[in-house]
C-alpha cells in the first residue's frame, strides 16, 4: 500500500508534496493533464503577492507561506517573490478575500501587519502618484513593500524538481474517475484507466474537480468560474502590485493587477466570471469593455486599447474561506477563490500536518461545516 497519494498536481497540490518530502515522505501525486497544462487555476507566469489582510488566521497562513517561499530560494538567479511592493486603496465594494480583507479599512491591515513585522505605510493620494505615476488615486493609499508578485509557472517547475529530487513521484496523463474511503483501511484512487490503489491517506487538490470526486464529504458549495483579466502594455512605469476597492455602483467588482515581464501589467476584477462546468469551459471574455473602460480612467499608463485577455478558473466558497481539513483517511484542499496562490507553500504545509497527524487541525475558519 502507497503512504501518501495527492490527486491533483496544481500549485497546492505540489507544495503539499513538497511539504511532505521535506518531512521524509515519498508521496505519489497523480495529475489528469499534461505538466504545463491550462486547464485549471495555476498556469501562467504571475501570481499576486498580496499581503492586504486583516484576519489573524491569513496572516499566520501567509507567514508560514513565505517561509516557504523563502525556502524555495533562488531559481535562475532570482527569487520566486518579486517584492515590488503592493498598493491597496479605495473604498468601495468588499474585495471577499480575493485582493484583500474588504471589510476592514485600510488603516486596520496596516496595523495588522505592522504588528507581524512586516512593513506598511500609508500614503495620501498625491505621495501615491508620485511614486505611481502611472496610476490615478482619489484617496489614501495603503503600501507594503514586502508584497509584489510570484513567479507563477517557474514555482510550478521548481516544487516538482524538488519532489522528484527527494524520491517522490509525479505522474502527468493520470486521470483519476473516484476516491473512495475504505474505512480502516485507508482509501483508494480509482484510475481512470480501470486500475486503483490503495493508500494510508490520500489528499484530494483537484481544484474545480472537487465535489466531483469527492462526493462522500460534505463540503460547502463550491461555485467554479471562468474569470479573463488581461494584459495591458505599460507606457509608463514603474509598476506595483495593485488592489482596487471600487464603487459597486459603477463597476462590478474590485480590481487586482500586477506586472508580468514581457506580457504587459495584468488588470482583472476579482471573481467577476461566469459559472462554468470545468470540463466544457467556453474561454469566453466578459467585461472587456468595462475592464477597458477602468484602465482608461484609473490607469493614465496603460495603453487600455491593447488588452489582451487570458483565462483561468476560480472555485471559491460562498465566504471565500480556504477548505483545509481531513476526514478519516481523506484530506482535502479546495475553495481557494482567486487568492490562493500566493499562500501555496503556507496551505501545503498545513496539509502536511494533516496527512501526517490525523489529530491535526486547520485554523476553525478553514475547517469542513459542521456535520
Amino acid at each position: 500500500m502507497t503512504r501518501i497519494v495527492i490527486v491533483g498536481a496544481g500549485i497546492i497540490g505540489l507544495a503539499t508534496a513538497w511539504a511532505l518530502t521535506r518531512r521524509g515522505e515519498r508521496p505519489l501525486v497523480l495529475e489528469r493533464f499534461g505538466r504545463g497544462h491550462t486547464h485549471g487555476a495555476s498556469h501562467g507566469e504571475t501570481r499576486n503577492f498580496n499581503n492586504a489582510y486583516a484576519d489573524a488566521h491569513y496572516l499566520d497562513l501567509l507567514q508560514r507561506a513565505r517561509e516557504g517561499w523563502d525556502a524555495l530560494g533562488d531559481v535562475d538567479g532570482e527569487p520566486l517573490l518579486r517584492r515590488h511592493g503592493l498598493v491597496t486603496h479605495g473604498a468601495g465594494s468588499d474585495l471577499g478575500g480575493g485582493a484583500d480583507d474588504g471589510e476592514a479599512g485600510l488603516e486596520t491591515i496596516a496595523r495588522s501587519l505592522l504588528d507581524r513585522g512586516i512593513p506598511a505605510e500609508m500614503l495620501t493620494g498625491p505621495e501615491a502618484v508620485l511614486r505611481w505615476p502611472g496610476m490615478r488615486f482619489a484617496s489614501d493609499v495603503l503600501f507594503s513593500p514586502d508584497a509584489g508578485v510570484a513567479r507563477a509557472s517557474t514555482a510550478m517547475l521548481e516544487l516538482e524538481r524538488r519532489v522528484l529530487g527527494a524520491g517522490g513521484e509525479v505522474r502527468w496523463g493520470a486521470p483519476v474517475s473516484g476516491i473512495d474511503h475504505l474505512g480502516d483501511d485507508g482509501a483508494r484512487v480509482r484510475l481512470a484507466d480501470g486500475g486503483a490503489i490503495d493508500a494510508d491517506v490520500i489528499v484530494a487538490t483537484v481544484g474545480a474537480w472537487t465535489a466531483g470526486l469527492l462526493p462522500g464529504i460534505r463540503l460547502p458549495r463550491l461555485t467554479v468560474t471562468e474569470e479573463t483579466p488581461a494584459h495591458f502594455a505599460a507606457t509608463t512605469g514603474p509598476w506595483p502590485s495593485f488592489n482596487h476597492r471600487l464603487d459597486p455602483a459603477r463597476y462590478p467588482a474590485p480590481v487586482y493587477g500586477m506586472p508580468t515581464p514581457g506580457e504587459g501589467i495584468k488588470v482583472g476584477f476579482h471573481r467577476v466570471g461566469d459559472v462554468v462546468d470545468p470540463d466544457e469551459r467556453p474561454h469566453r471574455v466578459t467585461h472587456h469593455d468595462t475592464l477597458v473602460d477602468y484602465v482608461r480612467e484609473w490607469m493614465p499608463g496603460l495603453d487600455p486599447d491593447s488588452a489582451v485577455h487570458l483565462s483561468c478558473t476560480y472555485t471559491s466558497t460562498d465566504d471565500s474561506a480556504f477548505v483545509l481539513d481531513r476526514v478519516g483517511p481523506l484530506v482535502v484542499g479546495a475553495g481557494f477563490s482567486g487568492h490562493g496562490f500566493k499562500f501555496a507553500p503556507g496551505v501545503g504545509a498545513t496539509l502536511a500536518d494533516l496527512a501526517l497527524d490525523p489529530a491535526a487541525r486547520a485554523a476553525a475558519p478553514f475547517r469542513l461545516p459542521a456535520e
